[in-house]
């Protein structure tokens, strides 16, 4: 065995006897020694799945460390284990809040990392299975019955002959952002989100981002988070971009989303606080659903429905070349399209616990969520990939949403909206807690 891995268990043995001792001084400092074995154990996960680690910006020698010691899977799931022990033995008794919930967090976070760890050993779940283990959260079943109720809506709305997916896609021909205006229009979008978010939300003078175009990728927008404020946001122009998506991906990986979400993180809990545990991003734990659930739901936060109409009237598709007149027409279709969310998490369902194969998965995409069938094959990659991460999306804005409006942040009240949206954002919070 390695010396760092000596250091690690004797840190690990160190934390099991002061549990075993009933420890309950100090808390903060426990939670420190705890939350430091943490992140070298999701850095050494990280060895084993090259997405697991979605960021980190801790110290540089726990990384190095890392890369230059690998760990095995069973190692890794034993000091997990022994955390786990520790964090149950801890008793918080200080009146911050955050305090007692970085506690609950680290539980869950390490429960994740086992099932995780689990699953690189071959364990199979089912979907709700892994989601549950995984996320925190377990997507509602839906129906066939379910969605054509909006199939029939749309029906009426896209009249003619031929399929309707073939109806739709003609339909959307007509709002594509033409490949050299997308910089105009994404920018212009960052642009009014950013702005629209620092009119409530206080963020570091030196926060700033990269905007990138890519291709050959599984997602649409992904958000890469450097660490000193600063993320990399790319943009996946691998398919026909339609002018929805410029407010969407902006709000989405930028403000009031992942960038935002991740600053803050930075700011209150790592640098003001000193917690480490907070420096790593495993993107396959309960902290992906708050993520995504609020960069989902952080567009309705800063956009009423009628602001965000009149900024894509007035400047979006003047700057895209499309005709405004058009806007009240396409957002009515969007926005029927858009509930039929969870026909994706149910394709996933299936398709992952085998009732279903690739092609059929595709087909059930085209037929109930109104994709194309280009589009439906990329988002078959996804599920390959990421797996029951898809509920993290629309699950994670509905828990969000509820969350919020539970709390007082009504949309008739924008104020306190952005208060909890900005509260929620800087804390740990648990998928389970939003409920």
């Amino acid at each position: 065995m390695s010396l760092s891995k000596i250091v690690l268990f004797a840190d690990l043995f160190l934390l099991t006897m002061a549990g075993s001792m009933g420890f309950t001084g100090q808390t903060d400092n426990h939670m420190d020694s705890i939350a430091k074995s943490y992140v070298q154990l999701v850095l050494a996960t990280g060895q084993h799945d090259s997405d697991y680690v979605d960021a980190y910006y801790g110290p540089p020698e726990l990384k190095k460390e890392a890369e230059s010691k690998k760990m095995t899977l069973a190692e890794i799931d034993q000091g997990a284990a022994q955390l786990i022990d520790q964090l149950k033995a801890v008793t918080v008794s200080s009146k911050d809040e955050l305090v007692v919930l970085r506690r609950e967090y680290l539980l869950k976070m390490l429960e994740a990392m086992r099932a995780k760890i689990s699953m690189l050993n071959g364990k199979k779940m089912s979907f709700d299975e892994e989601s549950k283990a995984l996320y925190d959260a377990v997507a509602p079943t839906k129906s066939e019955a379910d969605f054509q109720k909006v199939i029939d809506q749309l029906n009426e709305k896209l009249p003619g002959d031929g399929p309707l997916i073939s109806r739709y896609e003609k339909f959307q021909q007509n709002f594509i952002i033409p490949p050299d205006k997308l910089d105009v229009v994404f920018n212009a979008a960052i642009k009014e989100c950013r702005s629209r978010t620092l009119s409530h939300v206080s963020l570091p003078k030196e926060e700033s981002f990269t905007l990138e175009y890519v291709k050959d990728k599984p997602w649409g927008g992904y958000n890469w988070y450097k660490g000193n404020y600063h993320s990399v946001i790319q943009i996946n122009t691998d398919l026909p971009i339609y002018i929805d998506r410029a407010i969407d991906l902006a709000g989405h990986e930028g403000y009031p989303g992942h960038h935002v979400y991740n600053v803050l993180l930075e700011k209150n809990l790592v640098r003001d606080r000193g917690w480490v545990d907070f420096s790593v991003y495993p993107l396959f734990s309960p902290q992906s659903l708050i993520a995504e659930g609020t960069a989902n739901f952080g567009i309705k936060v800063e956009f009423s429905e009628e602001e965000k109409l009149a900024f894509e009237k007035n400047v979006l598709f003047p700057l895209a070349g499309l005709d405004p007149s058009k806007v009240t027409t396409y957002y009515e279709i969007r926005n029927l399209v858009d509930q039929l969310s969870y026909a994706g998490n149910e394709a996933a369902r299936r398709y992952l616990n085998g009732q279903i194969d690739a092609k059929e998965a595709a087909e059930f995409l085209t037929k109930y969520a109104m994709n194309t069938p280009e589009r439906a094959e990329q988002r078959v990659h996804f599920m390959d990939k990421y797996r029951s991460y898809v509920i993290n999306y629309n699950l994670g804005q509905d828990l969000v949403k509820k969350y919020i409006e539970s709390h007082g942040g009504t949309p008739d009240h924008p104020e306190k909206r952005w208060e909890v949206f900005s509260q929620l954002l800087s804390s740990p919070r648990l998928p389970s807690g939003l409920n």
